[in-house]
């Protein structure tokens, strides 16, 4: 999970499920154990909802919830999410889909997972990172107590890397608490944003890029 990771998009895979006792692989979930041949981003796209004007005019917002509700949608994204992550001793999801994303690739790699919050929703003491958005601040944190962060490995999970000033900041914070943060492994990246630029030098790894 070196600094050999940040380039960019997780690449084309069969996604299957385990090996039966003749050898063929059958599709997670699937009784009839048909193959899925199609690459993580394919999965993430044809789920995607797509929404036009929001939150303003002229935005066009993906929406990732329908990913996260189909069985094969989380698997595959579970999976691939997971494979960027192994190795670590921890992951740390951000508020609040990356609570998802994190919990289920913490359960597969058999680790824990950290919640990042947004400010005030945590009991003192908090580690505390403020950071600037396009109009005013926001606040992330975690505990500052019951929890030794001390040269872990941690890597953050989250559902978008858009500007890149949210995990930025939960780089920053986990840092700030004495944690290694190899990577940040992502299900959507918004290419046009820049937001690759506002976390360097940490190495980014998305499952589709647009």
């Amino acid at each position: 999970m070196g600094r050999g990771l940040e380039h960019g998009q997780v690449g084309v895979r069969t996604v299957t499920g385990p090996s039966e006792p003749d050898g063929r692989r059958h599709a997670e979930g699937e009784p009839d154990g048909r193959r899925h041949a199609e690459s993580v981003a394919d999965v993430i796209a044809s789920l995607t909802r797509e929404v036009p004007d929001f939150p303003e005019p002229g935005v066009q917002f993906k929406d990732l919830t329908p990913v996260l509700a189909d069985r094969h949608g989380l698997a595959a994204v579970t999976r691939a999410l997971a494979e960027i992550a192994d190795g670590a001793d921890l992951v740390a999801g951000i508020d609040a889909r990356g609570f998802l994303l994190g919990g289920a690739v913490a359960n597969r790699l058999g680790i824990g997972v950290l919640a990042i919050r947004k400010g005030g929703k945590l009991p003192p003491p908090v580690f505390s990172q403020t950071y600037t958005l396009e109009y005013g601040t926001a606040t992330l944190e975690i505990p500052g107590d019951g929890i030794d962060l001390a040269g872990r490995r941690v890597v953050i999970i989250d559902d978008v890397l858009a500007t890149g000033g949210t995990v930025a900041a939960a780089a920053q914070l986990l840092a700030a608490a004495g944690a290694q943060v190899p990577v940040a492994a992502v299900v959507l990246e918004l290419t046009a944003l820049s937001g690759r630029d506002k976390v360097a030098p940490l190495a980014v790894r998305s499952l589709q890029t647009i």
